[in-house]
C-alpha cells in the first residue's frame, strides 16, 4: 500500500490546514493545556442501518500504518454499547460510544465533549461513525467550528441489497446520500450489474453526481477515503438550508428498539439457527455480546436475515446484552424472550417515535 498520501503527513504545516477552517471558536482549558498543536483530520461515516459501516471502518483501521493512530467515535441510538468490542480488536487508538440518542441534534453537545476528549490522546485521524438517523449537517459544522479539526471527508455507506427497500422508511437515509463527499456500495458482490442499477435507482436518483465507489466485501483502500478535503457546509447558511428540510421529515427514532442483557452461556450454533426464524422485514438489525463461557464471548451482527459471529477471547468481564431494531419488533417478544432466555419483563421497549 501506498503511505507517501496527504493523509499520512503527519508533519504537515499547522498554517496550511488552518486555512481551510472556517470558524474559530476556543477549545477548552484542558484540550489547550495537552494538545500538541496539530490539525487533526475527522472522516464521518453516515448510512442507514446495516449498511456495513462498522466493516468499512474495521478494515479501513487493519489497512493503515500500525503507527497511524485512528480513534474511533461510534454513536448507537440505544443503551447497548457493543460494537466498542469489535474496535478493540484491531489497532485502533482510542474508541469512544455516545449512546441514548441520536448525534445530529440532541445529542450534539455531547459530540464536541466526545471530541475534545478524543484530542487528548492525540490521534492522527479521527473517524466518526453516526447512528442510521444521523443528518450528515449538524455534525459537520459541530466539527468545522473546532479549530483544531478539519473535516476530511464524509462518507456514506449504502447496503446494494436493501437500499430499495428502506430508502423511503428514512428521510435520513436520503439527506444521507445527498450530502456526501463519497458513496461506498456495499454488498453488491451476488449481484449483476443489470439487478444491482434496479436495486439503486432511487440513489442514482436522489445524487447522481457524487462519485460512486464498490467495496471489496468490506474493504476499500484507505487512500481513496481519506483526503478527500470535503467542502460540504461551509456556512452556517447551507446548514441551516439542509436542516429546514430535515426538521421537518426527521424522526427522532426511525425504528422501533428492544434491548435485553441475558445471563448464562449460549453456543453460538444454535443461535445462528435461531437467528433464521427472526423475519427481515421487520428486524432490520440484531445486535449484539453472548458469552460462551466465563472467559469468552461472540459478537453477533445480524442485518436484515444476514448474520456474522465474532469471537471475543479472554475478556472475563463482559456481560451479555443484545439489542434488536425494526419495525414492530415487539409482536415478536415471545420469540425473542425463548430465544435469548429472559422474560417479557426484561424487554426494555423504546418505540419508533414520529416526531421529536
Amino acid at each position: 500500500m501506498n503511505t507517501s498520501s496527504p493523509f499520512f503527513d503527519q508533519d504537515a504545516p499547522l498554517s496550511a490546514l488552518a486555512q481551510k477552517k472556517s470558524i474559530v471558536t476556543p477549545p477548552s482549558e484542558a484540550v489547550l493545556s495537552s494538545y500538541t498543536g496539530k490539525i487533526v483530520p475527522v472522516t464521518l461515516f453516515t448510512g442507514y442501518l446495516g449498511a456495513g459501516k462498522t466493516t468499512v471502518i474495521t478494515n479501513l483501521i487493519k489497512s493503515v500504518p500500525k503507527n497511524y493512530k485512528i480513534a474511533w467515535l461510534k454513536n448507537e441510538i440505544g443503551n447497548t454499547a457493543v460494537d466498542s468490542e469489535l474496535a478493540r480488536q484491531t489497532n485502533v487508538a482510542t474508541v469512544k460510544e455516545i449512546l441514548k440518542g441520536c448525534l445530529c441534534h440532541y445529542m450534539i453537545g455531547s459530540l464536541n465533549a466526545a471530541l475534545e476528549e478524543i484530542l487528548l490522546s492525540c490521534p492522527d485521524r479521527i473517524v466518526i461513525e453516526t447512528s442510521g438517523s444521523a443528518a450528515p449537517a449538524p455534525i459537520v459544522w459541530e466539527i468545522r467550528k473546532n479549530p483544531h479539526l478539519l473535516v476530511d471527508g464524509v462518507i456514506t455507506i449504502i447496503d446494494a441489497i436493501n437500499f430499495n427497500g428502506y430508502v423511503n422508511k428514512s428521510y435520513a437515509l436520503k439527506m444521507q446520500a445527498k450530502y456526501t463527499d463519497l458513496i461506498l456500495i456495499n454488498k453488491h458482490e451476488d449481484m449483476d450489474e443489470h439487478t444491482l442499477d434496479a436495486h439503486l435507482d432511487d440513489l442514482y436518483e436522489i445524487n447522481l453526481d457524487t462519485p460512486k465507489i464498490k467495496t471489496d466485501r468490506g474493504f476499500i483502500d484507505p487512500n481513496i477515503v481519506f483526503g478527500l478535503d470535503s467542502t460540504l457546509f461551509l456556512t452556517q447558511e447551507s446548514v441551516t438550508e439542509e436542516e429546514a428540510h430535515f426538521l421537518h421529515n426527521h424522526q427522532d427514532m426511525e425504528v422501533d428498539l428492544i434491548e435485553i442483557t441475558p445471563s448464562g452461556t449460549f453456543n453460538q450454533q444454535k443461535i445462528a439457527e435461531d437467528l433464521k426464524k427472526f423475519p427481515k422485514k421487520n428486524f432490520y438489525r440484531i445486535k449484539g455480546i453472548l458469552k460462551i463461557s466465563s472467559t469468552a464471548s461472540f459478537v453477533i451482527n445480524y442485518a436484515f436475515g444476514s448474520t456474522t459471529f465474532t469471537h471475543i477471547p479472554d475478556h472475563q468481564d463482559l456481560s451479555s446484552r443484545v439489542v434488536f431494531m425494526g419495525e414492530d419488533i415487539m409482536q415478536y417478544k415471545n420469540l425473542i424472550s425463548e430465544t435469548f432466555h429472559v422474560s417479557e419483563e426484561q424487554l426494555a421497549y423504546t418505540p419508533k417515535e414520529h416526531s421529536h
